[in-house]
């Protein structure tokens, strides 16, 4: 999947200021599940600077809004140009700075296409639980990486992270409010539909 120069450039500053943006690849696997969701209102937790959130608008609808939420102030200043740069009216986009399981909880039951999580691996947990109240029946979440850097499938790999990825992909396909999917694009995306 090639990008645009606005990618790219979103993609170099996330660099520079030592972030690792989603791959092409995972970017157009969530520009798909928002198009195929016909998504309205999706909920990005890490928007960096602003890769995922301009595959995802562009798959949602034209009068898709995406809540991004962030704790970097001067990342989301580089989101909201970049946003702005890709053609999106201010209005698309809500960009809440703070800790996502802060801001979470004010966000409206059911009210939500989809929930892309980017963010820590000690969080996952946390976050799943909030996407299934967050999340309409029919819903999506989509979690980044899932492969955790490439070690899921060493069964000797046993870091706090790659246990917690387990432990996250386990208890979404144990469940049983959710139809999973783990998709082998970037670092591993774990899509799952809310029953």
């Amino acid at each position: 999947m090639t990008e645009d120069l606005v990618l790219r450039t979103a993609r170099s500053l996330a660099h520079e200021v030592g972030l690792d943006a989603v791959t092409p690849g995972a970017g157009a696997a969530l520009r798909l599940l928002a198009a195929a969701g016909n998504a309205r209102a999706v909920v990005e937790i890490g928007t960096g600077t602003g890769v995922s959130g301009v595959w995802l608008l562009r798959g949602m609808r034209a009068d898709g809004v995406l809540t991004t939420i962030d704790l970097e102030v001067e990342h989301q200043r580089i989101a909201r140009r970049i946003f702005a740069e890709a053609g999106f009216a201010a209005g698309r986009t809500r960009i809440i700075t703070g800790r996502a399981l802060d801001v979470l909880p004010r966000l409206a039951d059911g009210a939500y296409d989809l929930v892309f999580v980017d963010a820590e691996a000690t969080g996952f947990h946390a976050c799943v639980e909030a996407a299934l109240r967050l999340l309409r029946p029919g819903g999506v979440l989509a979690l980044n990486g899932m492969l955790a850097h490439g070690r899921i499938g060493d069964p000797a790999a046993r870091d706090a992270e790659t246990v917690t990825v387990r432990e996250t992909i386990k208890a979404v396909r144990e469940s049983e409010h959710w139809i999973p999917a783990l998709l082998p694009v970037g670092h591993g995306v774990l899509a799952a539909v809310k029953c």
